[in-house]
């Protein structure tokens, strides 16, 4: 391989696809061999390297002669040799300074340090807020300029310890080449990848949660979206397509792209194979948006391949990408233009140690719901609601919504229970005429809902945990925090909640 790098190097040889690949199955081979020396596994190599031996002789006789090449594999002269023969020329007062450089050591100013130590320095950080915020809350009257500086010191080291585990998104993107590569040489396709915003820095555990997503996402828009280099000649296109990868900061998020230049996405296509698949009903296909419809190719068993290759039709379709970008509080848009392209936006949080969450008390209960989900807070009456059905209308920004009381889901065995007759009016039926009710409107997959609670409390960064076994089976309920007050404070889980409700409404 290094006497190819140096013969193309030297414009000895032409870079081609061949080429390409050979060079690449001797790179995946080289990893295989390094691993071996831990598996102890026996790995044949000699046959690529016998191709890769009579490739590079055939080349480089045709161009500089057998001759030629014969002594230049034989009598190789590096680098280093001409430096030795140089060095012999030197002054003797050279040689000496030659030799103040060779003895001084250089150190680098990067460090590598093991994520899981990182993780676990996060976790006493975290620990140190809840103490914090614990310490002030039990002394409230106390030294006010010494909690202050408490206070900014915690917080000062909370995000820098944060900002330890922030990588650029460049070294992530580039990981895609060769995926992209791949992808377009099994399909016949050429498809060149441009990267955007590779400066951008997040969370490396969001990157690695969300990396199989990408590379589900990636696969999707070279096999679906890009098309064949004949019909993009005869639409007028490039036969080469070109597929982007992007990365920006939007207030406190960071948004990732994956756009292409291809076909675009048919929004009847995608009725016909929902209702083809049972995920949605006739009636129901003539009254959805484009921009709901669009949001069906998320659905579980929704697949548009229409056979089963290597690339796609494997039953791992894009649900499998939103619910693991909803899992870290990201979300997924999808925006599409038949005859130009689609765009996949992912929207995630830029780090996972804290989050913004708007504190809430249901049955004199403290309770969190993500910001990230949360559009406003309003005040109701009971004459402005309305009972419709199985639920309860409003209206907000002139767009009519769904209200749902919590102590109604809260009081259910299962969420799928809201689905019955009647269950999500019997706090609406109790309450006074005159009471003012606090609802929380937030948003999911394009829906909106009213939340009625017992009163608001105040907007709060949390450190949120996972629920551990039996806790895990709440459905209604996505982790717990520790408040000041040495209260466990339960994080309500907007998108199951939605999903569940909208999911009748088809």
């Amino acid at each position: 391989m290094e006497d190819i790098f140096l013969q193309i190097k030297d414009h000895n040889i032409e870079l081609t696809a061949e080429l390409f690949s050979m060079l690449f199955k001797a790179n995946d081979k080289l990893g295989e061999l390094i691993d071996a020396l831990k598996t102890k596994e026996n790995i044949s190599y000699k046959g690529l390297k016998t191709k890769l031996n009579v490739f590079l002789k055939k080349n480089i006789e045709e161009n500089i002669g057998a001759n030629d090449f014969n002594e230049k594999v034989e009598n190789p002269t590096t680098n280093n040799e001409n430096i030795f023969l140089e060095e012999d020329n030197l002054t003797s007062d050279e040689q000496e300074i030659t030799t103040e450089v060779a003895s001084k050591i250089s150190f680098s100013d990067q460090i590598q340090v093991s994520v899981s130590k990182l993780d676990n320095l996060m976790n006493l950080v975290g620990e140190l807020m809840i103490e914090k915020d614990s310490l002030i809350a039990q002394n409230s009257l106390g030294n006010t300029n010494s909690f202050a500086r408490l206070h900014r010191i915690t917080s000062d080291l909370q995000y820098s310890v944060m900002d330890v585990r922030m990588v650029q998104v460049g070294f992530f993107f580039n990981k895609f080449f060769r995926t992209v590569r791949d992808v377009a040489t099994l399909e016949n396709k050429k498809v060149n990848l441009i990267l955007e915003g590779t400066e951008i820095e997040i969370d490396r555990n969001i990157l690695k949660i969300i990396s199989d997503s990408m590379i589900h996402i990636i696969r999707n828009s070279v096999s679906h979206g890009v098309e064949l280099p004949k019909i993009r000649k005869n639409s007028g296109k490039p036969e080469e397509g070109s597929l982007k990868l992007s990365a920006r900061n939007d207030k406190d998020k960071i948004v990732i792209g994956i756009s292409d230049d291809g076909a675009g996405i048919n929004v009847n296509n995608i009725k016909e194979k929902a209702l083809k698949n049972d995920l949605i009903t006739p009636a129901y296909a003539k009254v959805i948006t484009d921009e709901d419809a669009l949001q069906l190719i998320f659905e579980p068993g929704f697949s548009g391949a229409e056979k089963v290759t290597e690339i796609s039709g494997r039953g791992v379709g894009m649900d499998v990408v939103k619910k693991a970008v909803e899992s870290i509080g990201g979300r997924v848009n999808v925006f599409t233009e038949v005859g130009v392209g689609t765009t996949i936006e992912l929207d995630l949080p830029s780090s996972m140690a804290v989050k913004g969450a708007l504190l809430f008390e249901l049955n004199q209960q403290e309770f969190a719901i993500p910001l990230s989900y949360t559009e406003a807070v309003v005040s109701l009456f009971k004459k402005d609601i309305h009972v419709v059905k199985n639920g309860l209308m409003s209206t907000y920004l002139n767009k009519t919504i769904s209200i749902v009381f919590l102590n109604d889901i809260y009081q259910l065995t299962t969420i799928d229970q809201m689905k019955e007759r009647g269950v999500l009016h019997k706090t609406f039926n109790t309450i006074n005429e005159n009471q003012k009710l606090d609802v929380l409107v937030v948003s999911y997959n394009n829906k909106s809902m009213g939340i009625v609670v017992d009163k608001l409390i105040r907007q709060q960064e949390i450190v949120e945990k996972t629920l551990q076994n039996p806790l895990d089976k709440l459905e209604i309920f996505s982790g717990a925090t520790i408040l000041g007050n040495g209260n466990v404070c339960l994080v309500l889980d907007v998108t199951n909640i939605l999903r569940t409700f909208f999911s009748e409404k088809r």
